[in-house]
């Protein structure tokens, strides 16, 4: 595509004579993978900054650059006051809007965001379309699996990969769409047709301040889809239980469907039976009322499956088919996933790593069994400070041993995280204690565990590592209590 053409869509862009024979192959914003003839946008992020790399995206064959301040160059320079919504702009041309013929579902909230994806996925694909998947555990496209390194890709990784998906034929896309990403405009460009909102707790305050200015965050994503009305259908999916709902239904103008279990709502759960290998209620909707029994357990995967059983309603799938996916599916990666290995009690590892996550997951095993609730929980370093004490008094509240250990310190000190978590905890305290090692707090707590009880590990669900002082080393949380328990298993047969 030439410069001239690309730049056509920035306001105010420079637009010489000499820039228009001027062929662009490629878009990048890493100075590593320019190639000759790309356009090399300039992005400030976090922790560094594209301007520092325009010699080296020159060097590796860059044909114009697109930045925020001047740069002395003999190649072109297009200078603009924001690079990042720029970029947006200029990729979603440069791949052809791909999300305007693309049917997009976003799914934003503090909690439920990767199951409520997976279980879309499942009911499209019972629905006979081809999907796509953006988040946090992966990217799918079909059977194919991608490394996902964000909850969000940034816009040029987002635009290259939904004209990917594209060509590739599929026909349902859905991704979560985390605060972050709507914040800083990973999302500028993306053409939703449905979004859905889980809940909203606290979480992410170290970056955002405050409750409120996470809640504008999110709400961005409902107020994107547009304030017009036209050939193309929009929906705004809410849980009507959230004390946001209210807020939320102003912030779009599109139609608004709501579900819940409690507040009045379009999409309803009705009598709730819970149980400690399935779930079963009523799915009542405008289409018809019918009866779910479901393996995924507990009352916020009854949110989940609300949340994901209405944007397919209104997306025009069968209420037999949404039965069908809901009640086929059986885990999700990380998510109240259990590990057997031959052990009297059972062990579940869960990605809560929130207040109301934590608290979720410890009342639903409460209800599961008449035995003990052992828990192993950290708090993640260089992120929202405020949760740790809550976190800890959750979990020695609702639990009834919990080992206080690391998760993912990052460049924290652990034992400065653990002594934030515990610092308004009672200190003779007997229903909890501290083991720093994530390996050693797991093994602990399968020791202290007899038949009958329930061992919760929360806080990593499906990730395979842990990041500590700048590096991720190998660590999963499944495997290492796998492990734990065939130890304990073999013990008790060699005696």
């Amino acid at each position: 595509m030439k410069l001239s053409e690309l730049i056509s869509i920035l306001p105010f862009a420079d637009n010489p004579v000499d820039y228009q024979e001027i062929e662009i192959t490629g878009v990048e914003i890493d100075s590593r993978k320019v190639k000759p003839g790309s356009l090399f946008i300039c992005i400030r992020g976090f922790q560094t900054d594209g301007h520092l790399y325009v010699g080296e995206a020159i060097k590796n064959g860059a044909k114009a650059l697109i930045v925020e301040e001047n740069v002395n160059t003999e190649i072109p320079v297009i200078q603009v006051s924001d690079t990042t919504r720029a970029l947006a702009q200029i990729v979603n041309k440069f791949y052809q809007y791909p999300t305007a013929e693309l049917p997009l579902i976003g799914v934003t909230g503090t909690n439920g965001k990767t199951t409520v994806t997976y279980l879309l996925e499942e009911i499209y694909q019972t629905y006979g379309r081809k999907t796509g998947v953006i988040g946090t555990i992966q990217t799918k496209l079909e059977d194919k699996v991608y490394k996902t390194n964000n909850t969000t890709p940034d816009a040029l990784a987002l635009q290259r990969l939904f004209k990917q998906m594209k060509e590739a034929g599929i026909e349902q896309v859905i991704m979560e769409v985390s605060s972050h990403a709507l914040d800083i405009g990973r999302v500028y460009g993306c053409d939703f047709d449905t979004v859905i909102f889980t809940n909203l707790s606290q979480d992410h305050l170290d970056y955002h301040g405050n409750e409120w200015k996470y809640f504008y965050a999110k709400s961005l994503l409902f107020s994107r889809l547009g304030n017009t009305y036209n050939h193309k259908d929009k929906y705004a999916v809410i849980n009507a239980d959230d004390s946001y709902a209210n807020e939320l239904k102003k912030m779009t103008a599109q139609s608004v469907v709501t579900y819940g279990m409690h507040n009045k709502a379009d999409i309803m759960a009705t009598s709730i039976q819970l149980f400690s290998e399935r779930t079963i209620f009523r799915l009542k909707t405008p289409l018809g009322t019918v009866k779910i029994t479901s393996r995924l357990i507990g009352k916020f995967n009854i949110y989940n499956m609300l949340a994901a059983s209405a944007a397919a309603i209104v997306n025009g799938v069968p209420l037999i088919t949404i039965k069908q996916a809901l009640e086929h599916i059986a885990a999700v990666p990380g998510r109240f996933e259990t590990v057997q290995a031959g052990q009297d009690y059972t062990v579940i590892v869960d990605y809560a790593h929130t207040p109301d996550a934590l608290k979720n997951i410890l009342e639903t095993t409460k209800v599961l069994t008449t035995g003990n609730v052992y828990l192993v929980v950290g708090c993640g370093g260089d992120r929202d400070q405020t949760k740790r004490s809550e976190m800890a008094r959750i979990a020695v509240d609702k639990g009834d041993f919990a080992v206080f250990t690391s998760d993912n310190p990052r460049t924290e000190d652990p034992k400065d995280i653990l002594a934030d978590m515990t610092s308004g905890l009672d200190k003779q305290s007997a229903n909890y204690e501290i083991e720093e090692d994530r390996k050693l707090a797991i093994e602990k707590v399968m020791s202290y565990a007899n038949p009958g009880d329930i061992v919760v590990i929360a806080g990593k669900g499906h990730e395979t590592y842990q990041d500590i002082a700048g590096k991720k080393l190998p660590f999963d949380d499944r495997l290492v209590a796998r492990n734990a328990i065939l130890k304990q298993v073999q013990k008790i047969q060699q005696n």
